[in-house]
C-alpha cells in the first residue's frame, strides 16, 4: 500500500521540474470534424479536455501508454496529467499561441519497469517544446521540433449506471490508501437503475439542485462476498440500503477490505465521477476511490 506525496521525482528530474509545452490555439475544438492545426486567435482547443495519452513515438518507435496516463490543461490555467506511473501538476500560462507549464511538481512512486520506461519518454517529449499542435475528430497531436509525437484522444466521462467501477483506494480524509495486494483487482460495484427512469447519473445532472429522484440498485463484490443493496440517487448523493451479501470466509486482507466496503451500505455517501475515476464518500470523510473498466 502506499499514500500519494508531491515531491520532485528522482526519475528524469530535470524533464520534470521545468515542463515546457508549447501549443498552437485555435478554432478547431476538439470534438469538430476534419484536422487542423490550432490558430492563435481563439480560446485554445485543448484546454478543458481530458486527453487520455495514447503513445509516444521517439525516433520513429511507437511505445504505447499504460492505462491512466494523461493530460488536462484547466481553462483558470491549472494543468495535471499523470505520466504512466505518477502524477503531476504545474501551471499553465499563456502568450500568443504558446502554452507554458511551470513549477511541476509530481508523486514519486516506483512502478513496474514498463511504466516507468514510459514516463521517461512521455515526459521528454512534453519538455522538448515549442510542440505542434493538430486536433480533430476527438484526437490530438503534439509534435516536437525533432518529429517525436505525443497521441491523445479526448475521454468523456463513464456514466454512473451500467459501469463496473472496480475498487482501487481507501479514501479517509484527504488520504487515499492502496487496497492490498490480495484485494487487488476484486473488488467492484455496478449500479443499475430502474426502467424508464430518467438518468441525472452524470456530471450535469449531479450537480443540479433537486434533480428527480432515481431508485435503482448496486451489485457487486466486496473483495470477498458477492453484495447487493438499493441505491437511489439525488443530485450528487447516493442512498445505499442494507447489503445483502454472501457468507465465504476469506483471508485476513480481504475481510479487511470488505469491513470498510460495508461501510458505505445503509447510508447515503456522495459521488463523484471524474472521467473513468469515481468516488464515493460518507459523511464522516471515508470512502472508496475506483476506475470503470474500459
Amino acid at each position: 500500500m502506499y499514500r500519494q506525496r508531491l515531491t520532485l521525482p528522482a526519475l528524469t528530474l530535470t524533464a520534470l521540474t521545468l515542463l515546457p509545452l508549447a501549443v498552437a490555439c485555435g478554432n478547431e475544438k476538439g470534438g469538430g470534424t476534419g484536422s487542423s492545426s490550432v490558430g492563435a486567435d481563439t480560446e485554445p482547443s485543448v484546454t478543458g479536455v481530458h486527453w487520455t495519452v495514447d503513445s509516444v513515438t521517439v525516433n520513429g518507435t511507437t511505445h504505447q501508454a499504460p492505462d491512466g496516463a494523461h493530460v488536462e490543461i484547466a481553462k483558470d490555467g491549472r494543468a495535471t496529467g499523470n505520466y504512466g506511473c505518477n502524477s503531476f501538476h504545474s501551471t499553465a500560462t499563456f502568450k500568443g499561441d504558446r502554452i507554458t507549464l511551470s513549477r511541476t511538481l509530481s508523486t514519486e512512486m516506483a512502478c513496474e519497469k514498463r511504466p516507468m520506461e514510459f514516463e521517461a519518454s512521455l515526459a521528454r517529449a512534453l519538455a522538448a517544446g515549442p510542440l505542434t499542435a493538430e486536433a480533430g475528430q476527438g484526437k490530438l497531436t503534439l509534435t516536437t521540433a525533432k518529429g517525436d509525437r505525443v497521441h491523445l484522444t479526448e475521454e468523456k466521462d463513464a456514466p454512473l449506471y451500467g459501469t463496473k467501477w472496480t475498487v482501487n483506494s481507501l479514501v479517509g480524509g484527504d488520504v487515499a490508501q492502496s487496497l492490498p495486494a490480495a484485494a487487488d483487482g476484486k473488488a467492484w460495484l455496478t449500479f443499475t437503475k430502474k426502467s424508464g427512469d430518467k438518468e441525472v447519473g452524470d456530471k450535469e445532472g449531479a450537480n443540479k439542485k433537486g434533480a428527480d429522484k432515481e431508485t435503482g440498485t448496486v451489485s457487486g463484490s466486496l473483495g470477498c462476498n458477492r453484495v447487493s443493496a438499493k441505491a437511489t440517487v439525488r443530485g450528487s448523493h447516493i442512498t445505499l440500503g442494507a447489503p445483502r451479501t454472501t457468507r465465504q470466509m476469506c483471508s485476513g486482507s480481504l475481510m479487511t477490505t470488505e469491513k470498510s466496503l460495508l461501510k458505505l451500505f445503509d447510508s447515503t455517501v456522495s459521488y463523484r465521477i471524474d472521467h473513468r475515476a469515481i468516488t464515493l464518500t460518507s459523511e464522516n470523510g471515508e470512502g472508496i476511490g475506483a476506475m470503470a473498466d474500459r
